[in-house]
């Protein structure tokens, strides 16, 4: 009978590990809450160019936009045709053309207020862009909705505020 109870504890000792692993295949993974402070110097330099595309690009549209044009920043440090590093992508050049277009420009962070914004967006995308779900579906591209680039080969895949965003097609 001891030996019975045992085992019996043992099982429902087990159901609740068990769910628990079951469970984590469906829900997305806790986002990490990780603080400037605690990254290393490289790492903070990343965080500032991300911010730095992140505000000039979309200082003023909604939440939703911003991480957008983080994500998208970050679909390229992970696509095997861009650089390596947040940095690289933003300041990367082709036939002598910014990729982003405010870089050529070099202009100045007029809102201290919306560039803090961008810091703790391009903070929360570096440290979770793995856990969260790309909204933007792999966009590589994006421009603002009064600009017609005339780009080919490209499929929408979403429009955020003034912005609409493309991936490539059959990639």
């Amino acid at each position: 009978m001891r030996s019975k109870l045992i085992i019996l504890s043992l099982i429902l000792a087990a159901i609740p590990v068990a769910v628990s692993l079951a469970m984590t295949q469906y829900m997305p993974s806790k986002l990490l809450q990780v603080e400037y402070s605690q990254l290393t110097r490289d790492a903070q330099r990343q965080i500032d160019c991300l911010a730095a595309n992140i505000y000039h690009e979309a200082a003023t549209e909604p939440r939703d936009g911003k991480i957008a044009v983080g994500l998208v920043t970050l679909n390229r440090v992970y696509d095997e045709r861009y650089p390596k590093d947040i940095c690289s992508v933003v300041k990367q050049k082709t036939n002598h053309t910014c990729q982003f277009t405010w870089y050529c420009k070099m202009p100045s962070v007029r809102s201290q207020d919306l560039y803090e914004q961008a810091k703790d967006i391009a903070l929360h995308v570096y440290a979770n862009y793995e856990r969260m779900a790309d909204f933007t579906n792999g966009a590589l591209f994006y421009h603002a909705d009064y600009v017609n680039p005339r780009w080919r080969g490209l499929e929408k895949t979403v429009v955020i505020g003034r912005h609409i965003f493309y991936k490539e097609k059959n990639r």
